[in-house]
């Protein structure tokens, strides 16, 4: 069971600063033909009112992530400084790889700060072009616990934009790095963070052609991986719920694919229901109380919810068609899937009681595995066409179709919580590769690899943990 992080958190006294915004990813939502047209947008964050501090150039799809100092946080002693030490990496290392942010070499520091509570020589800090300075510190407490704190200044503006305190048991430390990034996150862009979140993905080990699936875990930057299954039977799709840190997935134990659920924290496991003939792609509605999923019928597939209290079955669509991997809007008032019914897989948008489908891709190719992101302003998909597989992005009315990126075989796109960054998996084309993670934000230059043990598909973000 995950113990509970925080015993204590306290805010430190903050000295009035001007709002501070970002909308950096309002231009994912921009057509290509607009992108074409446009010669430069500068977005702001405003540390003083003169100062610019990102800057996209949307003719290059450049964003100039914000240079910032994170000096390595302090400890009292030799073990105390080198855990101080790695916390204060794993900070360094979430914001580098948001895209949004470069953390300044260490050997260009000029001032040469020995303490969390010293008032930087901001001249200094501007010098090496700094424009937000982060200072933390790590106690060992007497009972085993750890205290973390830890301060952001602006460099320009010389305030204190924030700072927070931690106590938490000892094994939590990589978490604790994760939190102090979101808070940097959340107080520079005016938006929730997504860096204390974790993954479920599925493990594959073995030959091509006889592969060993298991559920895993790991954090969001590819550490603490552990398995959820044994490997015994094949184990497939599963499916954060965005309210708690519990797991859908379909499983053929006993010789035939079922739909269970999985608390991450206490281990429990339970079977959703019997359903006659196959069940795949279940997924939660956004209050975490029902499933949705897809269920054969005959040579066809139809959607169905499941009140996960009452046990209720209400089935959505009633085709000859296959209609899979459907996806609740945040608001819980529209479904998002895939249908053949026009000949080819293609996304169509339906109420969430099943009436008015209407197609919403229409740009050629096949779709397939639509996402709804949680802030409500895009469905992510895949794509294929022209032998090339496509991960990308398109309003809920099906205009404004963006691809983020392509390759040999990319599918599964998950959303972070917050809304800015998927995730997906992509296949290699050898015959002894595999599938693996990756990431890609809204701007589709800021792709990177996710470091996993062994080989890897389906990945799920889990909501913040909290």
């Amino acid at each position: 069971m995950m113990s509970k992080l925080f015993l204590r958190c306290k805010k430190h006294q903050l000295r009035s600063v001007a709002q501070c915004f970002l909308k950096t990813m309002a231009i994912a939502l921009l057509p290509l033909t607009t992108l074409a047209l446009a010669l430069t947008l500068t977005l702001t964050l405003t540390l003083t009112p003169a100062r610019a501090v990102v800057e996209i150039d949307i003719t290059k799809g450049n964003l100039r992530a914000m240079p910032m100092a994170i000096v390595p946080f302090f400890g009292a002693d030799g073990e105390t400084k080198a855990l101080a030490r790695r916390i204060s990496d794993i900070v360094s290392n979430d914001l580098t790889r948001s895209g949004l942010f470069r953390p300044i070499d260490q050997q260009a520091f000029i001032q040469r700060i020995s303490s969390v509570n010293t008032i930087p020589r901001f001249g200094d800090w501007r010098l090496i072009k700094a424009q937000a300075l982060a200072l933390g510190k790590l106690t060992q407490l007497s009972d085993g616990r750890i205290k973390a704190e830890f301060r952001l200044w602006g460099v320009f503006s010389g305030r204190q934009l924030t700072g927070e305190e931690f106590t938490a048991g000892a094994q939590n430390w990589r978490r604790i790095g994760h939190i102090i990034a979101d808070a940097i996150y959340k107080r520079l862009t005016g938006e929730s963070g997504y860096f204390d979140t974790r993954i479920v993905f599925i493990d594959e080990t073995g030959p091509k052609n006889k592969r060993v699936k298991r559920l895993a875990l790991m954090d969001q930057d590819g550490h603490n991986v552990r398995t959820l299954s044994s490997g015994n039977a094949l184990v497939l799709t599963p499916r954060f719920s965005p309210t708690r840190q519990q797991v859908t997935y379909m499983s053929y134990a006993g010789g035939r694919p079922r739909v269970y659920l999985l608390n991450i924290d206490t281990g429990q496991k339970e079977l959703v229901g019997d359903f006659p003939g196959m069940t795949f792609s279940p997924r939660f509605s956004p209050d975490g109380n029902k499933i949705i999923l897809s269920q054969q019928d005959g040579g066809s597939a139809n959607i169905f919810v499941m009140d996960l209290r009452s046990r209720r079955i209400k089935r959505l669509t009633r085709t000859k068609s296959i209609d899979t991997s459907p996806c609740f809007s945040p608001d819980g008032r529209q479904i998002v899937f895939e249908s053949d019914r026009s000949g080819s897989q293609q996304i169509y948008v339906m109420n969430a009681d099943g009436s008015q489908a209407r197609r919403i891709s229409r740009q050629g190719g096949r779709y397939s595995t639509p996402v709804w992101s949680p802030r409500g302003d895009l469905i992510a998909f895949t794509k294929q066409t022209g032998g090339r597989f496509l991960i990308g992005i398109m309003r809920p009315d099906g205009s404004g179709e963006r691809i983020l990126t392509e390759g040999f075989h990319n599918e599964g796109p998950t959303w972070a919580p917050n809304g800015r960054v998927l995730m997906f998996f992509r296949e290699s084309r050898t015959k002894t590769g595999g599938p693996k993670l990756y990431s890609v934000d809204l701007t589709g230059y800021h792709e990177q690899e996710i470091p996993t043990p062994s080989f890897a598909s389906d990945p799920a973000w889990s909501p913040l943990i909290n």
